[in-house]
């Protein structure tokens, strides 16, 4: 049915029971804040946004409105000037948690004006839980995949063998183009300065430079290096997708790598 009725305890439980949630506490959709979340955008809150599948053979793919987007937006903890981020991932019909035995993870970069607009973080702690536009982002496209996108039902549709936390709210990083000294993504990837832009990649996993066998510790670091030594031992099928911080990215750059091409 279109609503629910009960105490907010109640209804907690019910989301709980009906696998609407991700197994935390949600802020429970309403009307009201619907149809507040639905003033960050143009768009008609009956329009068809999206189209998801878990993956292969394990289910039916889900068609999505723009107000399902928003109630999971809400569920989230999102705010309305987030929502514009959310449409664009959803829109794209990749989903945030893969049905495959491997642990996936999914993330997104965010380029553009919009980071300083809605309070992106992207210095310390960035692509970490600890801004509250990085999370709920993220938290909204798991939300969404469950709930628009038959997505992350254990035994069906997700079918994780050991599973992946990062699920939970995604990988968001809000790129630091002020302090890079490499133009930015999106910008190499053909949009203009400025422009708002969201890339989305999936992956098996994370690893860290410092605890990788490649690594060499020591008082001077050869950051090309160990970035090489790590890429060539990765799965082909997927490639590998680097994350430097700013002190490291000139690092490279200092070392001779002065453009990414290089």
């Amino acid at each position: 049915p279109l609503t629910f009725t009960g105490t907010p305890s109640e209804l907690q439980k019910l989301f709980l029971d009906k696998r609407f949630t991700d197994f935390l506490p949600v802020i429970l959709p309403t009307e009201e804040l619907v149809n507040e979340m639905l003033k960050g955008t143009s768009h008609r809150p009956d329009e068809v946004l999206g189209k998801m599948n878990p993956g292969s053979e394990a289910g039916e793919a889900w068609t999505y409105t723009v107000k399902d987007a928003a109630i999971n937006a809400v569920m989230a903890g999102a705010k309305p000037e987030y929502f514009p981020v959310i449409l664009a991932i959803g829109s794209t019909g990749m989903t945030a948690v893969n049905v495959s035995d491997n642990g996936f993870m999914a993330g997104a970069v965010i380029n553009g004006n919009i980071r300083d607009e809605i309070g992106l973080n992207y210095e310390i702690g960035a692509v970490g839980p600890y801004a509250h536009a990085n999370t709920t982002i993220g938290r909204a496209w798991h939300l969404l995949s469950i709930n628009g996108g038959n997505c992350g039902k254990v035994g069906t549709t997700y079918m994780g063998t050991v599973g992946n936390p990062t699920n939970l709210i995604g990988v968001i990083i809000a790129e630091n183009e002020r302090d890079s000294p490499y133009p930015p993504l999106s910008v190499r990837r053909g949009f203009k300065p400025g422009e708002n832009v969201v890339t989305l990649f999936i992956g098996w996993g994370i690893l860290s430079a410092k605890n990788w066998r490649a690594n060499v510790w020591g008082p001077n670091m050869n950051y090309p290096q160990i970035i090489k030594d790590i890429y060539n031992t990765q799965d082909s099928m997927f490639g590998t997708f680097v994350v430097l911080s700013p002190p490291v990215a000139n690092f490279v750059k200092d070392a001779g790598f002065d453009t990414i091409e290089k």
